[in-house]
């Protein structure tokens, strides 16, 4: 009874039995009883009834049973109490390959990847061999530190020892190398068991799709999935729906969304915020709120969110007022909410007020500024034509910002024409060696405005030498259940090249009759300028000839039984 009450999960109801048996057959309690409640309450909830249980055991010289030893570090391990188990572990003297595992899984699962790691180079050291839960242990925990090098050697002792067809270990192979950023290799693991009908495998690699921003990949093996008729889990779902907000496919994203209608998936815990994160990105703002509202528990992830999805889609106003109501129903922001305040704060040029924001995170919550908290005050100073104020700002900091808060400010030069500042700018990013083909142009032009050739010709020079390309620009439009890209650059590309191309030419031509002319002198943009290269009256006509004409995206069409008439573009 007591076992069936531990597989079934059910830890109280476990330990009141437990108690029973102790009132009436005191004498009967042994190891094997003492395993079962052990395992019933190994669970978070459960610690205060296992401690309770530890003590009997020490009291009735149970300890010396490998089993209770095993179940006792298995227990404070899943109560997220490490301490305690690698105390049980350093006292037991008849350690086995079991006792290893739950301290390295225990490790794993409570984030200590590195002792984690480490312990498994001991296990192995000391001629023990791992078992197929130790190699599911060692591989989380390689996932999260992204060691690659010794996931490698974890699956290469694998393969010598014959678990790699084990899907649970397979699974946790697939995840460990599409966290590691090797999707190549996360893809072979994967088709050596395409056939198998587990969830697990199916939801690794669509997440390390997702991670590795392959979303048209991730949404294409959710089809495959679906088609499969396999039962996707929450993870599974939350993945897809990243992949949906990701590329800002709404209509996927909907039906993503019946389908956890469909499956009673409910909208509690992640899947109710990648649904309203989904719908805010696509700038459904109003559906992403109605999810919201709806969610049952709103943590900290789930507000975090929809301020987003506000600050995001240039509601300020919202974002602040969801902030408002965040703290007054007792929800603690972390880092992540200040940067969603931040921004929005910055997109309304807020200055005062964003100060405050930003004095409140170390004051109140006692929450340490990190890089995109100061990003986003360089920003919002920046936005607002505090450049000079965003320059000091920027020599305060004391943490290690590399370029990226030196690039806020010469991008923002660009937008107010302010030459000193962005030469200032541009020249902190030359001496930091910036790989940003962007930095290299706007610095460039803007000493050709101020006709300081040499200076020109130096950070040209420069650009070269460090081997610095501008990365094509890229745009792409959902129409008719079929995603669209174009490319600057890929000419004939798209089906409809010479279609799109005498369309481009009558719309510029158009603009030049009503009397369309360039009124800047000076083209302070991510173009080099060459003295003479384009008269000015040609500009339009370039339209036709320089843009990117793009090409047909791999077709949504198998998540998207119904045609969708709607029509979405987005771009970088």
């Amino acid at each position: 009874m007591v076992s069936g009450y531990a597989a079934g999960k059910c830890s109280e109801e476990a330990f009141e039995l437990f108690r029973l048996i102790l009132l009436e057959c005191p004498l009967e309690k042994n190891e094997f009883v003492t395993t079962a409640v052990l395992s019933a309450v190994s669970v978070p909830s459960g610690l205060h009834m296992g401690v309770q249980v530890h003590g009997l055991v020490v009291k009735d010289g149970l300890v010396g049973f490998v089993s209770v030893e095993n179940s006792l570090v298995t227990m404070y391990a899943k109560g997220e109490y490490m301490d305690a188990a690698q105390q049980v572990f350093e006292a037991s003297k008849e350690r086995n390959s079991i006792t290893w595992s739950a301290m390295i899984t225990g490790h794993a699962q409570n984030g200590e990847a590195e002792s984690a790691a480490r312990m498994f180079l001991q296990m192995h050291a000391a001629g023990f061999s791992p078992t197929e839960f130790t190699f599911v242990g060692v591989l989380n925990a390689c996932s999260d530190m992204g060691a690659v090098v010794l996931g490698k050697q974890a699956h290469s002792l694998m393969v010598k020892l014959g678990f790699e067809m084990q899907v649970y270990v397979k699974s946790a192979l697939v995840d460990m190398y599409a966290k590691c950023g090797c999707i190549g290799d996360a893809r072979d693991g994967f088709l050596q068991l395409y056939d198998v009908d587990d969830v697990v495998l199916w939801t690794a690699m669509i997440a390390g799709h997702v991670q590795n921003g392959e979303h048209e990949e991730a949404m294409m093996l959710y089809a495959k999935m679906d088609k499969e008729g396999i039962m996707p889990s929450n993870l599974t779902i939350t993945s897809v729906l990243r992949a949906c907000a990701c590329l800002a496919a709404l209509e996927p994203g909907r039906q993503l969304h019946a389908q956890i209608l469909k499956f009673g998936f409910g909208l509690g815990g992640s899947v109710g915020s990648a649904l309203s994160t989904m719908y805010s990105k696509c700038g459904n703002l109003e559906d992403g709120m109605a999810v919201f509202r709806r969610m049952p528990d709103r943590d900290v992830i789930a507000w975090n969110s929809i301020i987003s999805g506000f600050s995001q889609n240039g509601c300020g106003n919202g974002a602040l007022d969801l902030f408002e109501e965040m703290k007054l129903e007792g929800t603690a922001p972390d880092y992540i909410t200040f940067i969603n305040v931040l921004c929005a704060c910055s997109h309304m040029g807020l200055v005062d007020r964003g100060w405050i924001y930003f004095r409140s995170m170390t004051k109140d919550y006692g929450l340490t500024p990190r890089l995109d908290h100061y990003a986003c005050m360089v920003d919002m100073l920046s936005r607002a034509g505090l450049l000079k104020e965003a320059k000091e700002f920027i020599e305060s900091i004391t943490i290690d910002h590399g370029t990226c808060l030196w690039r806020i400010v010469l991008g923002s030069c660009r937008s107010l024409r302010d030459f000193d500042v962005g030469a200032y700018a541009g020249e902190r990013l030359m001496e930091l060696g910036t790989e940003d083909s962007s930095a290299y142009i706007l610095l460039s032009n803007i000493y050709a405005s101020q006709r300081k050739w040499s200076d020109v010709e130096r950070v040209r020079h420069l650009m070269r030498l460090r081997g610095v390309n501008k990365d094509p620009g890229c745009s792409w439009v959902e129409l008719n259940s079929r995603v669209n890209v174009f490319v600057v650059g890929e000419q004939h590309q798209h089906p409809e090249a010479e279609n799109i191309s005498a369309e481009l030419m009558r719309l510029a031509k158009h603009m030049k009759d009503e009397g369309y002319r360039q009124t800047s002198h000076f083209s302070f943009s991510e173009e080099l300028i060459v003295p003479g290269e384009y008269p000015e009256d040609d500009q339009l006509e370039l339209l036709g000839g320089q843009s990117g004409v793009g090409k047909a995206a791999p077709s949504f069409q198998n998540i998207l039984p119904f045609p969708s008439t709607e029509c979405r573009g987005y771009g970088h």
